[in-house]
């Protein structure tokens, strides 16, 4: 709702419903070429893996890990590069840019609860910075154990015969 001059100094009602505000308000949205941001999301979000891939390899190579056994510590160094990366505010910039290929799962949620921690981090350690962190990450850990469950019941009940 908005008061409007009806130039002799009295105002006028002015009353919008919601079907109406929705209308004037797409009107006024800038248009988004899907197809563009496909593919910076495909591009971007394929550059991230690309880089995952090599701190892997690096791991693999250097210290004569298996791929399985690099994986942690390569999950680990992509985590801290998100976090650096969105402390100088660089992160933001490429998720700008990128879109969704940027919430690449590891690196996209470190920066979500990262970008939640410098937010709130005036509001104190506990309340502040813990509390919203996982506000954020609540829903990601509740699904997480969720699907686990459900994974182990079908494991449970139609099991590969490596468990019994």
């Amino acid at each position: 709702m908005s008061s409007t001059s009806k130039g002799n100094g009295e105002y006028k009602k002015m009353v919008m419903s919601a079907k109406e505000y929705q209308a004037f308000a797409k009107n006024r949205e800038p248009a988004r070429s899907v197809v563009k941001n496909c593919i910076r999301a495909f591009l971007s979000g394929g550059l991230i893996c690309l880089i995952g891939q090599g701190v892997q390899e690096f791991f693999m190579y250097t210290f004569h890990m298996d791929a399985l056994k690099a994986g942690n510590p390569t999950v680990a160094v992509m985590i801290l590069i998100s976090v650096i990366l969105t402390c100088l505010g660089v992160y933001d910039k490429i998720a700008q840019w990128a879109g969704a290929g940027s919430a690449v799962p590891v690196t996209g949620f470190a920066n979500s609860m990262c970008s939640a921690a410098l937010e709130h981090r005036s509001e104190g350690l506990v309340l502040g910075v813990g509390a919203n962190m996982f506000k954020m990450a609540g829903s990601v850990i509740v699904f997480g154990v969720v699907a686990a469950f459900f994974v182990g019941i079908a494991h449970l009940i139609f099991g590969t015969g490596g468990m019994h």
